[in-house]
């Protein structure tokens, strides 16, 4: 891209500021910001990369030590975006799957990555489901945006990053042994801990984690509990030792149960599985407290602020996770983190070979970086 292109592209971000971008990604203001601008073609390339584990992760239905990934990149005029596509196995897709979606997606038809709208709800009309693989191209895309314009996505939707959230770190269930090594590895690094329950090992987990520290936690049971009076004695006593709220308490098809529950529960409960995408919101509104968007499940970036723009709307609570990824898709979701009650992003930090620098960790809370787009920058 020449100089004097770039530098039109800069000077047009910064009139359209005070439009606010429409609080939507690829919304009016970047289409007004676009001009009808156009160079050459987008490319899309991707390839396998599988991510290996720093420790063996265990939550209530599954024991993994890699997670499946396809890297992402977007090219046009000389500039690349990044995404992935990660795969844990609750998602029931897979690396030929992601591949095979990718291999249909044709960006060579568009010459203007500003067109982002056009660009997603095309991506998203090629299947129903997909969620990981558009969500790739999302984040690319925003990454390439944001590069072009020379600031972060943190920036453009007109956040502060001082506001954002302390992360949690996860433990995964494990023996005690194994639970209290990590703890006392996280302990002093993080100022929330994420606990895997949802067995019958969970008292023993909370009671050898709170042998070591007394550091604030929440707690995942990922659908492992069947019985909402159980429930809600293991919650009610989970608040007397010192735990936030629960994710996903009961199986996603136990609505009527989950509402019970919630109705009663002395803590906040929030949604995982049982919120995918933004048509799921409305549904849940009186069934939880708030809901945990992810990535990986939405299909990105875009989808992900019109979900906490419902759900703020709606008076939920908001969490954004992650899934095991490197820090090009962590990094991508804290660039909503300030507009969040709840963070956890630790995917980066579960793995050993990360491919990025990005998003960082200081006292406890995220250090959303300065550099443009998703803010990463390749290793």
């Amino acid at each position: 891209m020449s100089t004097s292109r770039r530098d039109f592209l800069k000077t047009s971000a910064l009139a359209a500021a005070g439009m606010a971008l429409a609080g939507c990604s690829g919304g009016p203001a970047l289409s007004a910001l676009s001009g009808g601008f156009s160079g050459g073609p987008l490319h899309l390339r991707f390839f396998p990369y599988e991510l290996q584990l720093r420790h063996s992760f265990t939550v209530a239905s599954y024991s993994r030590t890699v997670t499946p990934d396809v890297q992402v990149e977007i090219r046009w005029e000389g500039l690349s975006g990044y995404g992935e596509a990660s795969m844990p196995p609750y998602l029931g897709q897979s690396v030929a799957s992601v591949s095979a979606f990718l291999e249909k997606v044709k960006l060579e038809q568009f010459n203007d990555p500003f067109r982002m709208e056009d660009i997603l709800s095309y991506v998203d009309s090629l299947s129903e489901g997909d969620s990981a693989a558009k969500a790739a191209i999302d984040i690319a895309l925003h990454d390439l945006v944001g590069k072009i314009l020379g600031v972060p996505w943190y920036r453009i939707w007109g956040l502060d990053p001082a506001k954002a959230p302390s992360t949690s770190y996860t433990i995964g269930i494990d023996t005690p042994e194994v639970v209290r090594e990590k703890t006392l590895e996280a302990a002093g690094r993080f100022n929330v801990l994420k606990v895997k329950v949802g067995l019958d090992s969970d008292y023993e987990m909370i009671r050898t984690i709170r042998s070591v520290t007394s550091v604030p936690l929440v707690v995942d049971a990922n659908q492992g509990w069947k019985d909402r009076s159980k429930a809600l004695d293991e919650i009610s006593w989970l608040k007397e030792q010192g735990v936030l709220m629960v994710e996903q308490p009961l199986p996603v098809g136990a609505i009527d149960d989950t509402a019970w529950l919630t109705e009663r529960s002395p803590l906040p409960i929030f949604a995982d599985e049982s919120v995918q995408r933004l048509r799921d919101v409305p549904a849940l509104k009186g069934v939880f407290n708030g809901i945990n968007i992810k990535l990986m499940k939405c299909t990105g970036m875009r989808e992900a602020y019109k979900m906490i723009t419902l759900a703020r709307a709606l008076d939920m609570k908001v969490m954004i996770g992650c899934m095991t990824e490197t820090s090009c898709a962590v990094s991508a979701a804290a660039q909503l983190s300030p507009l969040v009650d709840f963070a956890d992003l630790d995917g980066n930090l579960l793995i050993s070979n990360d491919r990025f620098r990005g998003v960082q960790v200081a006292d406890g809370r995220l250090k959303l970086p300065s550099e443009p787009g998703i803010g990463i920058i390749p290793l």
